[in-house]
């Protein structure tokens, strides 16, 4: 019997990998976040299936499921949204399975950054612009940031920003961001990136947040700051240059 920790992407059915959707399909226990995995996903379970939204459980919740599971010898899939490496609260969950020798195993998925920038049609790294990504949040009722994690201590390395769990703190982005940044740095946010309902807006850090209050986004959504939202100007790579060899494109004599 195992734990399949699963990432089940950012929202869409189809991006979901293939390794993660054949565990779901044979495990006979599926544990999963209804809040933001969608039921297409789960849907794949067997007929026979236990299926439980775990959104309105607590951690000793879903460890007794686990725990009972176990008991019977039975798998499970235990689904969350986006990549299992980014606020997905499996660390803590791992931890208790460890104590209780419950074996796991962990598959990853498409991350919500990925999906918001693949649905703004960009690259989040240009040469010559930004070559660094940074992936953050801010502290609202969550666990409060480090120290040395706060937005105007990232925002000098003048990478693009990717801000999680967020939204409710705009206000506050922006006027740490600005000072640093510019008011005139692109800054778009992606609201449900994948979903059918997914909802785009890209303005900078001086327009982002009238635009966001205008359009009542107020959760669900990931903030993306820097100038590679905007760069058209960019020197292009020295991936393809003519003159730039490498083992698999050697150098023309």
């Amino acid at each position: 019997m195992t734990v399949h920790f699963i990432g089940a992407g950012p929202g869409a059915p189809d991006l979901i990998t293939v390794r993660g959707l054949r565990l779901i399909e044979r495990c006979a226990v599926c544990l999963y976040a209804g809040s933001l995995v969608p039921e297409a996903v789960i849907a794949a379970a067997p007929k026979k299936a236990r299926v439980i939204d775990t959104s309105a459980l607590t951690l000793d919740e879903i460890v007794a499921e686990m725990r009972t599971a176990h008991a019977a010898g039975l798998d499970i899939a235990r689904v969350h949204s986006g990549d299992l490496s980014l606020y997905s609260a499996i660390a803590e969950q791992m931890r208790r399975l460890d104590g209780l020798g419950i074996p796991y195993d962990l598959t990853p998925g498409v991350p919500a950054f990925a999906a918001a920038a693949a649905a703004l049609g960009i690259e989040l790294t240009l040469p010559g612009i930004v070559q660094t990504v940074i992936l953050t949040r801010t502290a609202v009722r969550a666990s409060p940031m480090p120290a040395g994690e706060d937005l105007a201590t990232l925002a000098k390395s003048g990478a693009t920003l990717a801000i999680h769990l967020s939204i409710a703190n705009l206000a506050r982005v922006v006027r740490e961001l600005a000072p640093i940044y510019g008011e005139d740095c692109p800054a778009a946010i992606a609201h449900r990136a994948s979903w059918p309902d997914q909802r785009i807006l890209r303005g900078t850090l001086a327009t982002i947040r009238v635009q966001a209050k205008a359009a009542g986004m107020t959760r669900t959504a990931l903030i993306l700051v820097g100038r590679a939202l905007g760069a058209a100007g960019f020197t292009e790579s020295r991936l393809y240059a003519p003159d730039h060899s490498h083992v698999f494109r050697p150098r023309k004599r």
